[in-house]
């Protein structure tokens, strides 16, 4: 029983380290040529929210945890801001799990909107308001929005793409629990 619930979580894991990694290395190199203004989207935080609404609080809150480290890692002026923030978004939008149907696309761009939102404005008081720098309506217009927006555009081709990953594993969890019983 144990060696089975090892292995399910284990590739569950593994892919999950995968998708985070190719979600880091798109966002910052491909995704960083500034079609849309002067922004990328912010796949970190796409892929917190989607496994987020799909697996329930703790896997969200992991994911948004180590997501928010790469970022803290490579990026970040001190490390833990970005995987507190991104933990933090990642447990409050598990609280949808409940209300999430997969055939709804709605509820989840919503959501992701939503979180890259107030991903902007925690960023924009943490790092800039506590330094005096206060010109929310030129970072809102032209940071948070165009960031926001350019997000929902690539969610909407990676969010099915992370539903149908979600399905599979899903689909060889039953399919191991029906070998087991």
């Amino acid at each position: 029983m144990y060696k089975r619930l090892l292995k399910v979580t284990g590739r569950r894991v593994l892919i999950t380290l995968f998708l985070i990694v190719i979600c880091f290395a798109l966002q910052t190199s491909v995704l960083k040529i500034p079609f849309f203004g002067n922004v990328s989207p912010n796949l970190m935080l796409v892929l917190t929210v989607s496994l987020s609404l799909m697996r329930g609080e703790i896997p969200g809150l992991l994911t948004g945890f180590f997501c928010g480290l790469f970022v803290d890692v490579f990026f970040g002026d001190m490390i833990g801001f970005y995987a507190l923030l991104l933990m933090y978004i990642g447990f409050l939008c598990a609280r949808f799990h409940k209300m999430f149907f997969p055939e709804n696309m709605m509820m989840p761009l919503s959501v992701i909107f939503v979180s890259d939102l107030v991903y902007g404005l925690v960023c924009f008081i943490f790092l800039f308001a506590l330094r005096s720098r206060w010109n929310l309506p030129h970072y809102l217009f032209r940071v948070i929005l165009p960031e926001a927006l350019y997000t929902i555009l690539i969610s909407i081709l990676l969010y099915p793409l992370v539903l149908r990953l979600n399905g599979w594993l899903e689909d060889l969890e039953q399919k191991g629990a029906r070998k087991f019983v």
